[in-house]
């Protein structure tokens, strides 16, 4: 019997790019995303069913996982919806920094939960969440980014003690930048004023073509999804990307100071 991977956020990117590789490797993909229109391209793949999820819809998560279950057993569930809310903090509203909160954070954990009791009875099966370098170090603007992805960092980490009793094994994948539509499909940007000086500088440095012909592709990143769903070990985060390793790194090497001050110099100075 094939595995099932049931994935968040698969529309495209890299949620599309672990669709493709784990479909392609015979598992049974769950592939879901908020619009199930933007999904036929993998939908026509074999194996691949695409279903509609909001993860800020807490019912709707219950009612997906309930009906998926019903239908079968699920082996990985990768949490993978999430966007950027960027820009200076002072120029955001509450609606705004709820948003981000309820995709990327608690999302993840509504998710997560409605598969343990199912991972529990089986004692087996893997959570990985995508989390970002931006949960292991910072950059200038990206605050509220930074806090839901800092916060799914330490949740799973504790998380991954609670479980493991039962068999369940619960990881991270933090990536580093990826070369995908992310900035124009999955970034909200909010401007200020009196911030404008510095954003302009840190788009500049952030879109600077020597940066970005380093980035991973999705593909690469997705085969450390892989890596981390199949690998049997308990290792609980896995750091993805060149450029996500090297700052990894560098900050547990030479603390964060060191890292803060070299981050100033490259966008400020």
């Amino acid at each position: 019997m094939p595995k099932t991977v049931f994935i968040t956020g698969a529309s495209t990117g890299l949620g599309k790019a672990v669709a493709i590789l784990f479909a392609s490797k015979g598992w049974k993909v769950i592939a879901t995303m908020r619009k199930p229109e933007d999904g036929k391209e993998i939908a026509a793949l074999p194996n691949v069913q695409v279903l509609a999820l909001d993860v800020t819809d807490s019912q709707q998560i219950s009612s997906t996982v309930a009906a998926v279950l019903q239908a079968g057993s699920v082996d990985v569930v990768v949490n993978n919806a999430g966007y950027g809310l960027v820009g200076p903090f002072e120029a955001f509203d509450e609606a705004q920094l709820r948003r981000q909160l309820d995709t990327n954070l608690l999302g993840t954990m509504l998710v997560t939960n409605a598969f343990i009791p199912h991972f529990r009875e089986r004692r087996s099966g893997v959570f990985i969440s995508i989390t970002s370098i931006g949960g292991l170090a910072t950059f200038p603007f990206n605050s509220a980014y930074h806090a839901t992805k800092w916060a799914l960092e330490g949740w799973n980490e504790s998380l991954s003690y609670e479980l493991a009793q039962f068999g369940i094994q619960a990881k991270t994948v933090a990536p580093g930048g990826i070369a995908t539509d992310f900035a124009g499909r999955s970034l909200v940007m909010v401007e200020h004023p009196a911030y404008k000086k510095l954003t302009d500088r840190v788009i500049e440095v952030f879109m600077d073509p020597k940066r970005q012909k380093d980035l991973s592709t999705a593909e690469m990143i997705a085969d450390v999804v892989l890596k981390a769903a199949t690998d049997g070990t308990d290792q609980v985060r896995y750091v993805a990307g060149k450029d996500a390793n090297t700052l990894y790194r560098l900050r547990r090497w030479f603390g964060y100071r060191f890292v803060m001050k070299q981050i100033t110099k490259t966008f400020f100075k």
